[in-house]
């Protein structure tokens, strides 16, 4: 029988969820006029499958989550950053016993989009792990040796414990960054063979793959791999065949890591290997805001708009009573929405 999950408040759950990287939804009731289950500054958090604390729980509550959980499934797989506000009549349109109203801010948050398989739970994967816990990014570790794993596991790590560590690495999400540091040259051998084949469908290809080793072995692998590739292509040697093969053996990284970055020890290791994913990321980021067309004229539209939302936007859908006194404006939640809520 599974442990029961820990409840957490809602300044707990976001410090969770930004440390593990999984995307969510963070309420806040911006106010409220007459009866309501929860007072204005009352916050929830929204994931998938969870909730923590409480905007007053009914049917505002079931509205709330469902629209949360809606953005949250539509921007999957992507950075994007929305803020919603919704304004709710609990009487009128929910049909609550209490009879108020609320407004409602809902901000969602994006999965992190960079996600590391490391396959081996040995000294330098050790130290790895040590140091992407501090990182923003997930990772899934996986190890046929149960015994290997320390006993406590970082928020932004899933341990998997495979006997077939191949199935693993086919069921790693889309653009994904693979280390290969196992204790064995077969299962080394076998787990980069199966990157290979699953980099070939361009729905499914792996972003990088690292493979740690000397250079003798890096050139001992990719005579075996070109071996084994032209032999499932069942085709005599073709040299186009063979161009593309040796590209894609090439870019596997062996010796893994940044050589700038001296040192044998697990750690001066783990921090080459690490620095190198970071400046892979770094510049696959890059290169995807320079190259798309559509985030160029978004970058150019945005140059003159706010970011988020707009000021006038929030002015509109609140409004309240502004007061220009002092330093910036301050938009009194609640004024003219009473006076309006009163006349109904």
């Amino acid at each position: 029988m599974s442990e029961p999950k820990p409840i957490l408040q809602w300044f707990d759950a976001v410090q969770s969820l930004q440390h593990s990287g999984d995307a969510y939804a963070l309420v806040t009731v911006l106010g409220c006029t007459g009866s309501t289950p929860r007072d204005h500054s009352s916050k929830m958090v929204i994931t998938d499958e969870d909730i923590f604390d409480t905007i007053g729980g009914g049917h505002l509550e079931y509205l709330v989550m469902q629209k949360a959980r809606e953005i949250i499934t539509t921007n999957a797989g992507t950075s994007k950053v929305e803020q919603e506000i919704h304004h709710f009549p609990l009487g009128a349109s929910l049909g609550q016993c209490c009879g108020g109203s609320a407004t409602v801010l809902i901000e969602t948050f994006a999965a992190c989009q960079f996600h590391i398989g490391i396959f081996g739970a040995g000294h330098v994967a050790k130290s790895i792990v040590t140091i992407l816990a501090g990182l923003q990014c997930k990772v899934s570790w996986i190890d046929s040796r149960a015994d290997e794993f320390p006993l406590e596991i970082p928020a932004n790590v899933n341990k998997i414990i495979a006997t077939e560590p191949c199935d693993e690495l086919e069921d790693l999400p889309n653009g994904s960054d693979i280390l290969i540091l196992t204790h064995n040259h077969q299962l080394d051998f076998e787990l980069c063979l199966t990157a290979l084949k699953r980099n070939r469908n361009p729905l499914q290809q792996l972003r990088s793959i690292g493979l740690i080793g000397s250079e003798t072995k890096a050139l001992r692998f990719q005579k075996r791999l070109t071996d084994r590739l032209l032999g499932l292509e069942k085709v005599d040697q073709d040299p186009q065949i063979q161009k593309a093969l040796d590209e894609q053996i090439k870019s596997i990284r062996c010796p893994v890591g940044l050589s700038s970055v001296p040192g044998k020890l697990p750690m001066a290791v783990a921090v080459s290997i690490v620095g190198e994913l970071i400046a892979i990321d770094h510049a696959s980021t890059s290169s995807n805001f320079k190259t798309s067309e559509k985030i160029a004229s978004a970058v150019i539209a945005n140059s003159k708009k706010s970011r988020g939302l707009a000021w006038k936007d929030i002015k509109q859908q609140l409004n309240g009573k502004l007061d220009s006194k002092g330093q910036g404006t301050v938009l009194h939640l609640g004024t003219a929405t009473d006076t309006e809520e009163s006349k109904k």
